[in-house]
């Protein structure tokens, strides 16, 4: 279990991190190939897969706090200026850039409505509106900005393993009452328009940054437990799996996919099992020294820059490709090759280039992670 600390090696948070990257992308593209006339056979499986992979947003905030716990061990709010000028560089600015150019340069992308005039513009950028996936990264940012409380968090419980067991049920009663009051308020119900930046701030996802803080804090016996028990935990999520798709379904046709919210009740448990089955891998594969490691370690470094560009790539690449009659079959995962690759080659290419800009003129050197 000592390897999950190993700085050269990917931890459970990379692979969250990893898997949370690849299925947004995926989640974007079954959104654009939803949006044709397909046959109500392929909506079903594309919907079903959407199922399947409704867990990146979740993983990536579990991800995030697991990493960022563990390399900052013990931390305190003497440490958070110099935490969030490393994350000003990594998160904020690539975050301020893309969303700059979504607005500017594909501003048909944007959600619930169109700016008009400066005021509006500036709504739409700081609101996560200026393309479909970055309402996420909004809320992902609070976190980051909140990072003292769950540091001061992971020392209140370091060595107390009642604490950690108190704070998570407090914290898993408070997001099933949170997700209810959603699923009757704004989940097709009477205000859902007026109520949809519910799903942009922090609360709605803070059990995944406390399992995330509490894994570390506890992550030698815990992970002793999952390895011995991981038959039980695959048991856990086939059964959850079949009862969100099941409930999905329900709906009938066409299939939609606001039907398929985070915000459900059932979501919580889903998406714990999936992060469960993720950092169970994580863990054979340190175990056993694999040499993916350090590619998983690489890729968790680019993820969040990967996410911000993704979706202008694949509306290039859906532009492209829309001018030829491919089959689906040949077409999805032909489009979320196309998305990947440009993703990472744009991430790791303009990190190579401001990399490069910055030491020719001396810049101070900042950790890229």
């Amino acid at each position: 279990m000592q390897q999950l600390g190993a700085e050269s090696q990917a931890d459970i948070g990379d692979f969250v991190k990893l898997f949370a990257v690849i299925t947004v992308m995926i989640q974007s593209i079954i959104s654009f190939l939803m949006q044709t006339s397909l046959p109500v056979g392929q909506q079903f499986l594309l919907g079903g897969i959407y199922e399947v992979v409704k867990f990146s947003a979740s993983a990536f905030i579990f991800g995030i706090l697991f990493s960022s716990t563990r390399t900052h061990p013990m931390a305190r709010l003497r440490d958070y200026p110099r935490f969030m000028i490393n994350r000003w560089h990594i998160l904020f600015i690539p975050s301020i850039l893309w969303t700059t150019v979504y607005l500017i340069f594909l501003p048909q992308l944007q959600q619930h409505g169109h700016y008009h005039n400066l005021t509006s513009f500036g709504w739409q950028f700081i609101n996560g509106n200026a393309a479909p996936h970055l309402w996420y990264n909004v809320m992902m940012l609070q976190f980051i900005i909140l990072m003292p409380i769950f540091w001061g968090l992971a020392r209140w419980c370091t060595g107390k393993p009642q604490r950690g067991i108190l704070i998570f049920s407090l914290t898993l009663a408070f997001e099933l009452v949170w997700h209810w009051i959603y699923k009757l308020e704004i989940f097709h119900g009477p205000q859902a328009q007026q109520w949809y930046l519910f799903d942009r701030i922090f609360p709605s996802f803070i059990i995944f940054a406390v399992s995330g803080t509490l894994l570390w804090v506890f992550h030698e016996s815990i992970c002793l437990f999952v390895m011995k028990h991981w038959g039980l935990l695959v048991t856990i999520w086939c059964l959850l799996l079949y009862y969100v798709t099941f409930n999905f379904f329900n709906y009938g046709t066409p299939v939609k996919l606001d039907n398929a919210s985070y915000y459900l009740p059932s979501m919580i448990f889903y998406n714990l099992a999936s992060i469960g089955l993720i950092a169970t891998i994580a863990m054979y594969m340190q175990k056993f020294r694999s040499q993916w490691l350090p590619l998983v370690h690489w890729v968790a470094l680019y993820a969040h820059r990967a996410y911000l560009s993704h979706v202008f790539w694949l509306y290039w690449n859906w532009k492209l490709l829309a001018h030829w009659a491919i089959p689906l079959m040949i077409k999805f995962p032909l489009l979320i090759i196309m998305t990947i690759l440009l993703a990472f080659i744009s991430a790791y290419g303009f990190h190579w280039l401001w990399s490069t800009f910055k030491y020719s003129f001396h810049f101070r050197h900042l950790i890229n992670g």
